[in-house]
């Protein structure tokens, strides 16, 4: 069993806080991520919107698409409808073979607001997140069949955010819906990763690793801010940066364990005024190398 290592853009291109990029370009940030080795990178706004146009230019920079965000909106929409919003980025992804499409429900999230306390993001009941767990097993399964699976992303300020909210949606939910399992946004939330991972991991078929600096968590909540404000005080860094607080080595070993074979993504966006892309982007691939060899959990050359 073999995993990949791919990397998100965001550190160089922030969609929810584009000021804070506006001096990096798509272009350089593949180059970037090329060089330092990863083997795939997650779609990026910025990218072509046609499939041969982002085949051509994922193969430019000697890459693969291993992913990419979509905004759900199954909450509010019928099936069908739904189904129809999300289809041309689903052809695209199983096109070009990507490992899944990361999907969250954005209909009623905070998480873009930054005037928007995270603490005020929508919690919903064990049978509402149950019944649209059922819902979402229905577009899973659909989206299965056209040639792509879809992860779904719990985040902070969503409806699907800590590891009650997890529980609730996979116990509502048939195995054709997965899950994406972030460090960061577990920890975030209060959760405890590696019990969420031992508990959910049969249904985990992506990892996003990002690591939390303890101080900026503890500002955020007492502080009552909101998720965009830790973002830009720096409340995520990568794996390997002494400033944070998750043990990557236990979590990778537990990977190990469970024979994952998928896709391990560093995304953590950052103020690259003080955490410099490349460098950090780099710091997370050596970190993840080390720790994997350690585990003995294979990366694919």
């Amino acid at each position: 069993m073999a995993v990949k290592l791919g990397v998100s853009l965001i550190a160089w291109q922030n969609d929810d806080l584009p000021d804070l990029t506006a001096a990096f370009t798509t272009e350089g940030a593949m180059e970037d991520a090329g060089r330092i080795g990863y083997q795939g990178v997650e779609r990026g706004r910025r990218m072509p919107a046609d499939t041969e146009g982002l085949r051509a230019y994922l193969d430019r920079y000697g890459v693969v698409l291993c992913g990419g965000w979509c905004s759900g909106n199954l909450m509010v929409n019928d099936l069908a409808t739904e189904q129809a919003a999300i289809r041309q980025q689903v052809d695209q992804f199983a096109a070009l073979n990507a490992p899944c499409i990361v999907y969250a429900e954005c209909s009623n999230t905070i998480q873009g607001d930054i005037h928007r306390p995270v603490s005020q993001r929508p919690k919903l009941s064990r049978d509402e997140v149950k019944g649209y767990g059922a819902k979402l097993s229905e577009l899973a399964k659909w989206s299965a069949n056209q040639g792509c699976v879809l992860s779904y992303h719990h985040h902070m300020g969503a409806m699907v955010q800590d590891a009650e909210d997890i529980d609730w949606l996979m116990e509502g939910s048939t195995d054709d819906l997965t899950l994406l399992y972030d460090t960061g946004h577990l920890h975030f939330a209060g959760a405890d990763p590696l019990a969420v991972l031992d508990k959910w991991g049969h249904r985990v078929h992506h990892v996003h690793f990002k690591d939390v600096r303890q101080p900026v968590l503890d500002w955020v909540r007492a502080e009552d801010r909101s998720f965009l404000d830790g973002v830009a005080a720096g409340v995520y860094s990568v794996p390997g940066d002494p400033e944070g607080c998750i043990d990557f080595q236990a979590i990778t070993d537990r990977l190990k364990a469970m024979n994952y074979d998928g896709w391990i993504v560093v995304e953590a966006e950052q103020d690259p005024a003080k955490a410099p892309p490349y460098e950090y982007s780099k710091m997370g691939y050596d970190h993840i190398r080390a720790i994997a060899a350690a585990s003995g959990l294979e990366i694919t050359p």
